[in-house]
Order: structure tokens, then C-alpha cells, then sequence
């Protein structure tokens, strides 16, 4: 039991390192500033939905970007006919292929030669060679031209890292304070901007390609149907069609500079624009030409404006006018100056949080950390006394380290992440009362301090260890399958197991040692201040166990016909569509806004009353019509709102497209299945086939039963409520663990015992330490299940429940199905014998 000086000096850096990194956190910026030098000033990173903003993810139009490449390939071929006079029947674009049909062979062939060399060789560092970024092949009289699937990959690449670069460029010229732009796969870009409530501006602004070019007005064309070479585009303010000739006169890629002002003459918002030098002799020599005719400025498809040119202009600027308000010019100056985006960027996932309620959430993890950590703290003394306060000790060193971590890694701490960190507090302590229990049941059987000391340590280790991996698994799926806050949560909770391993095992050993021996205490006594129960039990739980299987079958079939009527009521996350939460400055009145909001025929409308009767929940299904139709609807919703309240509040706007929802559903349930299957196979290698095979069902029944919770009270089941479920399987496995660990030792220990004596006697021995360690969790997650509001309700409200299936189902439904496994094995290996009973059955079951 004696710790080396070096080790003592580690821990000790270790603590002081972690102490002194989470020490910021107590502090403002301001009064950062003041600390001496040596303190780091690093804090943890808020996530949007603590401190505020708005989250988008964007991805790359791969179908515009492919059809783009091959409108510029048939031209390319075209223009290589034209150059080497090579007459052709056809060229033309037909599905993902240019075909081009020529009769003579010999002229094919030629065409052929010069086709090829149109393609680009791309770099393939995995064969060692290049590959041409287009197929050409023949087919009778036609050759095809169609993108290699590298050479569109790498096209794509391209498209993102451009688009990667012109998307900080814009988000710059809006001046967004740290904002993150980062690369998310292989075709999607991740917006974040703290602080930016609406995103309507910042949807426009990334959406838009900004690809503007100056145009010729078509002249005597009437009708629908203009001529050859000419399109009819609409105005992007009235809707109104110009004839425009598809020939760009002038290319934007010539502009230099762009900036939102005023007409001197009229004080109507503008948009200056300047030229290079290139640039400005095209458009002196366009304006010199078109003298009073219409000339036409065209931004991604839509005419911004038509002026009739009155002289020619030769100064290299011009000025865009229209019925534009000053947030317009804006944008659009903003769009001018950062450049064109190379293909079209689709919003796919947007989410804004006002930071009001980030204020509120924030405050509401502190209040419930707090007061669950006071309960857990108040349990340990209530259980262990004086012992139990350096219990206490390492669960605030385990908390402290924690958030330092959190502030070394500069990870972002979100909701469910405080969710994690109180989560973790009940979890740390389970290593404590593993610990304490088996130095009482040790100095119970006579052992001296010392020797009780290093007894309990050695054998709880073990079982601390099963049950932090399974929690891990558990955790680490979560982390590779969720996104955004929820794989915030399992950052937190990966750190705070960590942490616990080191305060909970290292730290309080070392303190416990040194206590006995400066006490020079014989005999340790760990007596409770309140007994909550018996010092031995007695109980024969197998005397039970059809009635506990039977019961936990029947509810588990009753969870079935709820998953199927009336189901789970899904949340946007995996059905996709549009969810504005609003706070209004009186009670809602659901019956007008409803009215309001089914008049703007935007689909089905359902409300929530959340949280109070002046908090509701509004869903729309996802809209027709692309990006713009959501945008149009949530500032419906919005505008609609406000008439019915003028000083209503939005508080958190999301909207999720159909191809993420799926996403974000087939990436649940995968995690699920993995972590169930990665903990059978844990078990099978630390236990026996049979001790996984009971776990596992168990967890099955208890997963049944979980949903069957979410199906009856009509919680939000969404990411949070996957990392809550997943959370639940790690517990209830954590659990299990403490039970069967007791049972293996039993079983080598009285050889001569039948499996059922084995199994009683097991869970008497483990049944305070089950108890006990739910009940520290159970104390940790009640204040944020009962105060937490609806921000955490679909993840606290189903680990409470989770907690007491998880520790009842240990006891009555993991222990008889490992007793059926054992005596089934047992007889099936008689039968083998010939009928002869084993001699030992305990170690063949």
C-alpha cells in the first residue's frame, strides 16, 4: 500500500495542471485580463446552443456542378469541330453524356485524336499513375463523352475547397465575430456564427452562387418563346420577363470591387461596382456600341436591373439601382467582392438559438449541477461518514479535471455536455461505493486496515474497469455516429470516465492509505450515518424469477404496441421539415395561432406547449421548392406570429432537409445495434458465452421498455433521446457487470454450490453496492429531470427511468436467464455423459 515519492509528485502536477486550467472558467473575460500571466486565460469553447447562433451545413450541388462540366465539355468538342473543320451530323448532350455522330470513319477517327486531348489527367496517388477526367468510347457511327468518376470526384474536391475559401470570404464581409468554416466529408461545408440570431441573411448570402454576368437585352422579341440564342429571365425583385441574349457581354469575374451606397440624386440604396483594366476596356467598347439599348445585369439567373445605356462609359464603374432595401445592398456588394462559387451550395441542416435561451440553459445546468451534486455529495457522507467525504473530494477533483481538460482540448461544451458532466458525477462516485462496500466486506472477515485497504482496491478494480468499458462503448459510438451537441456529450462523458478512473481509484487510494496509517487506525469502520439498509441480506431472488421474467416480458410487449400505436413521436431530426420555438409575452392562445398559421398553407401545422403556457413548439413539414420555400416559410411563421403578439420572442428556428433526417436516422440506429454487439462481445471475452447471452437479452427486454417510456409520454424522440438510449444501454450493462463479476468470483470460490445458491448469494453480497451506485446517479440526473425544462427533458426524463430498469433488471432478469443458460448447458452435458451428472456441474454452466 505505499506509493512511491514519484508517483506522489506526478498525481500531484497532474492535479495542479488540471486545477489550474479549469480555474478560468470561473471567470469573465474582463476579469481574465486582470489575472497575473502565468494563469492560463483558455476557457472552454460554448456551443451554439449555450451562448447562442446559428448552425448550417452545406453541400455542394453535385448534379448543377456535373451538368455544368458537361454543358463546357459539348462546347469544348464544338469548338475543337469548328478549329479542325470536321463536319459531324450532330453534337449534342443527351443524359450524362456528350454524343457527337459521325458518318465517315476516317473522320471519326481524326475527331477522335483531338477529342482525347480535351481530357485532364488527375493525379491517382493510389495507383501511381494519372487518370483522364473524362471516358471517351465509340459506339457505331457516335463517340460518347462521359466524366470518369475520378475526374468528377476531383472536380467535386475542387468545387469544395473553392467554395471553402469564397464562403469565409462572404461570412468575412458580413463581420461575424469567430465564425467556424470547416470541411465536413467530401462534399459539405459546416457554418457556425456565434451570436447570429436570424439566419434568413445568412442563408441568402451562402446560397447564392453570386455568378453575375452583363448581358444584352434581346430587341423586337414578343411572346413566351423567344428565338434561338436568347432566354427569357425573370426580375428579381417584380418577377417580370427580359428577353435576355444567353452571350455574356461581359463576364463578373472582370469585377474588382463592390460597395453598398447611396444615389447622390435620388437617396435610393445602390450597389458601386469597378472593373479591372481588361474589364473596363469590354465594357467602354459595350457601352460605346449600345448607345440607347437596354443592358442587362444578371445575378444567378435573375436580371437585378436593365438600364438603357444613355453614353458610352469609360470609367471602369457602374452602379446597380433597383428596388432594393440597405440590408440588399448589402448581400449583394458582400456576394461582388468575395467572388462566384463554382457550383450552387444547398442548406441541408440550419439551426438558430437566440441567446436568451442559451443564458437560460446555462444557468439551468448550473442550478441542477449544482444541487445534484450537493445530493450525491450528501448521500456519500449520509452512507460512509467521515470516509465518505474523501469520496466527495475526488468527485470535485473529477468535475475540476474534467472541465480543464475540456479547456486543454479546446473542446465546445453544449447542452447534453453538461448534461454529460452531471451525468458523469453520479457515474465517477459508482467507483467509490465499489470500493467502499468491499473494504467493509473485507474488514468484515477480520482483515486488518491495511490489509483491507489493498483487498478492496484490488478486487473492486476489476469490476470498476468492466463497467467504465462498457460505458465507453457505449459513449465511443456515439461519438463516430452523432453529430453536433450530441457528440459534445460523448467528449464530455470519454473525459469525465477518464478522469474518474484516475480520482476515483489513484486519488482516493492514496488519501485512504495515508489517512490509516498517520491515524495509526487498526481496523477501518465504515459506519453509516443512516443505515438504508440491512448489514446482510438473505434473500432468495431465484424463488422470483418466473415472476420477474413474466413481468418484464409483459411490459416489454406492452413498449411493442406502444412503438407501433400510437408510435414515437419523432422529432425533426429524423422526420425532416421546419420547428420555430417561440416565447410570447402572454398565454399562448394555440386555437388563433393555429388559424393563422394553417391560413398560409404551408402543410401541416402542429404546436407544442413546452415548457409553460407562453412557450410553444410550431412544426411545418419540409416545403416544395428548394431552399428559398424554407426560408419563405420560417419568415412566414415568423411574421405571422409577431401579428398575433408584437413582443413575442424567437427563441430557436431549425430546419433539416429530408437527406440529413435519413441520415441522421440510419446513423442512430447503427449505433445502437454496434454497441450492443460490441458489448456482447466484450462480455463473452472478460465472462462466458452465457453471462453475454443473459446481458444481452436483459438489455434487449430493457431497451424495449425504454422506448416503450418515450412511446407513452410522447417525448421527442430525436438525437438526444438516441444519446440517452445509448447511454442507457451502457448503464444497464455497467450494472450487470457488478453482479456477474460477484457471481464469477462465488463460483470458483464454492465449487460444490449449485448455480442457484451461487446466484443468491451473489446478489445479497452485491445488492447495496447496486443499490447505492444507482441511487448516486439516480440523485445526480433527478434535479435536471425535474428543473431541466423541455431543453433537456428528452434526455434526463428517460435516464431517471433508464437508471431503475437497468438496476431492477440486474436482479431479476439478467441473474434467471443466467441461471436457465447454466442448468440448460448443464443437462445438455449430462445427456453427453450418458445420463451421469457432472462432477462439477458450477464450472461447466
Amino acid at each position: 500500500m505505499r506509493t512511491s515519492k514519484w508517483v506522489l509528485i506526478s498525481y500531484t502536477l497532474i492535479i495542479l495542471v488540471g486545477l489550474i486550467t479549469a480555474l478560468p472558467n470561473l471567470f469573465t473575460p474582463a476579469q481574465l485580463a486582470s489575472l497575473p500571466g502565468w494563469i492560463p486565460k483558455q476557457q472552454v469553447t460554448l456551443g451554439l446552443d449555450l451562448q447562442g447562433g446559428s448552425h448550417l451545413v452545406l453541400e455542394v450541388d453535385a448534379a448543377t456542378l456535373r451538368q455544368d462540366r458537361l454543358k463546357a465539355l459539348l462546347e469544348d468538342v464544338r469548338g475543337v469541330l469548328r478549329t479542325e473543320r470536321i463536319p459531324a451530323q450532330s453534337a449534342r448532350l443527351s443524359g450524362d453524356t456528350v454524343v457527337l455522330s459521325i458518318a465517315d470513319q476516317a473522320t471519326r477517327e481524326r475527331a477522335l485524336t483531338k477529342i482525347r486531348e480535351l481530357a485532364v489527367p488527375i493525379a491517382n496517388t493510389a495507383m501511381g499513375a494519372s487518370i483522364a477526367d473524362i471516358d471517351v468510347a465509340t459506339d457505331g457511327n457516335a463517340i460518347k463523352l462521359s466524366l470518369s468518376e475520378a475526374g468528377f470526384k476531383d472536380r467535386i474536391d475542387r468545387a469544395l475547397e473553392q467554395s471553402l475559401e469564397v464562403v469565409r470570404q462572404r461570412v468575412d464581409q458580413v463581420g461575424v465575430a469567430e465564425p467556424s468554416i470547416q470541411r465536413v466529408g467530401s462534399d459539405r461545408i459546416l457554418v457556425q456564427l456565434p451570436g447570429l440570431q436570424d439566419p434568413t441573411r445568412l442563408r441568402q448570402l451562402l446560397g447564392s452562387t453570386a455568378q453575375m454576368s452583363f448581358h444584352m437585352v434581346a430587341e423586337n422579341v414578343t411572346g413566351d418563346r423567344p428565338p434561338a440564342g436568347v432566354t427569357m429571365l425573370p426580375d428579381s425583385k417584380t418577377g417580370q420577363l427580359y428577353p435576355i441574349e444567353d452571350r455574356v457581354a461581359l463576364s463578373g469575374d472582370r469585377l474588382t470591387d463592390a460597395r453598398a451606397g447611396f444615389d447622390q440624386r435620388t437617396h435610393e440604396p445602390i450597389v458601386s461596382f469597378r472593373f479591372d483594366s481588361a474589364g473596363a476596356r469590354q465594357f467602354a467598347d459595350i457601352t460605346a456600341q449600345n448607345v440607347n439599348k437596354p443592358f442587362a445585369i444578371v445575378l444567378d439567373g435573375k436580371v437585378l436591373s436593365a438600364p438603357v445605356i444613355r453614353e458610352p462609359i469609360t470609367g471602369g464603374s457602374g452602379q446597380i439601382s433597383g428596388s432594393f432595401t440597405v440590408e440588399d445592398t448589402v448581400v449583394l456588394s458582400a456576394l461582388l467582392r468575395a467572388g462566384a462559387l463554382p457550383a450552387p451550395l444547398t442548406v441541408i441542416e440550419e439551426r438558430s438559438v437566440g441567446p436568451d435561451l442559451g443564458a437560460d440553459v446555462i444557468q439551468m445546468g448550473i442550478y441542477t449541477g449544482l444541487a445534484g451534486f450537493a445530493l450525491v455529495v450528501a448521500f456519500m457522507i449520509a452512507l460512509y461518514g467521515w470516509w465518505g467525504l474523501i469520496a466527495n473530494f475526488a468527485l470535485f477533483l473529477n468535475v475540476a479535471l474534467t472541465v480543464g481538460l475540456l479547456s486543454i482540448l479546446g473542446a465546445t461544451l453544449t447542452l447534453p455536455g453538461i448534461a454529460g458532466i452531471i451525468l458523469g458525477i453520479g457515474i465517477a462516485v459508482d467507483a467509490n461505493i465499489l470500493i467502499n462496500e468491499r473494504i467493509r466486506e473485507e474488514t468484515a472477515k477480520g482483515l486488518s486496515s491495511f490489509a483491507a485497504l489493498d483487498r478492496g482496491f484490488k478486487m473492486a478494480y476489476s469490476t470498476i474497469v468492466d463497467a467504465n468499458v462498457t460505458t465507453l462503448i457505449a459513449t465511443g459510438l456515439l461519438f463516430m455516429f452523432g453529430s453536433g451537441p450530441v457528440r459534445g456529450f460523448a467528449i464530455t462523458m470519454i473525459i469525465g470516465i477518464a478522469a474518474s478512473m484516475f480520482t476515483a481509484v489513484a486519488v482516493v487510494r492514496i488519501l485512504m492509505t495515508e489517512w490509516v496509517r498517520r491515524r495509526h487506525i487498526k481496523t477501518i469502520r465504515m459506519e453509516p450515518l443512516i443505515r438504508f439498509m440491512p448489514k446482510e441480506t438473505h434473500i432468495s431472488f431465484m424463488r422470483a424469477r418466473f415472476l420477474g421474467i413474466g413481468i418484464s416480458l409483459l411490459l416489454s410487449l406492452a413498449s411493442i404496441g406502444l412503438f407501433i400505436k400510437p408510435g414515437l413521436n419523432y422529432g425533426i431530426d429524423f422526420t425532416g421539415g421546419i420547428q420555430v420555438e417561440v416565447v410570447t409575452s402572454q398565454p399562448a392562445d394555440l386555437a388563433q395561432m393555429r388559424g393563422d398559421l394553417s391560413a398560409l398553407n404551408l402543410g401541416e401545422v402542429a404546436l407544442q406547449e413546452i415548457g409553460g403556457d407562453n412557450h410553444v413548439l410550431i412544426r411545418l413539414q419540409r416545403q416544395e421548392g428548394g431552399e428559398a420555400a424554407q426560408t419563405a416559410a420560417v419568415n412566414a411563421v415568423r411574421d405571422t406570429v409577431k401579428t398575433i403578439d408584437p413582443d413575442v420572442r424567437v427563441e430557436r428556428t431549425e430546419v433539416v432537409g429530408p437527406k440529413v433526417s435519413g441520415e441522421l436516422a440510419q446513423n442512430g440506429i447503427i449505433a445502437v445495434v454496434l454497441a450492443a454487439l460490441a458489448m456482447l462481445v466484450y462480455i463473452w471475452w472478460r465472462f462466458e458465452w452465457n453471462f453475454a447471452i443473459g446481458a444481452i437479452a436483459t438489455l434487449i427486454l430493457d431497451t424495449t421498455k425504454t422506448i416503450g417510456f418515450f412511446a407513452l409520454f410522447g417525448l421527442d424522440f430525436n438525437l438526444t433521446a438516441i444519446a440517452a438510449l445509448l447511454t442507457i444501454i451502457g448503464y444497464s450493462v455497467n450494472d450487470k457487470v457488478v453482479v456477474y463479476d460477484r457471481m464469477r468470483e462465488n463460483m470458483r470460490l464454492y465449487k460444490k454450490k449449485s448455480l442457484r445458491e451461487i446466484i443468491d448469494m451473489s446478489i445479497n453480497q452485491t445488492l447495496a453496492r447496486c443499490i447505492f451506485t444507482s441511487a448516486t446517479t439516480f440523485l445526480a440526473m433527478a434535479p435536471m429531470a425535474i428543473w431541466g425544462g423541455s431543453a433537456v427533458e428528452n434526455f434526463a426524463v428517460p435516464m431517471v427511468f433508464g437508471i431503475v430498469i437497468a438496476t431492477s433488471s440486474s436482479i431479476f432478469i439478467a441473474a434467471p436467464i443466467l441461471l436457465f443458460l447454466g442448468n440448460w448447458w448443464e443437462h445438455r452435458q449430462a445427456g453427453r455423459l450418458g445420463g451421469h451428472e457432472l462432477p462439477e456441474p458450477m464450472q461447466k454452466a
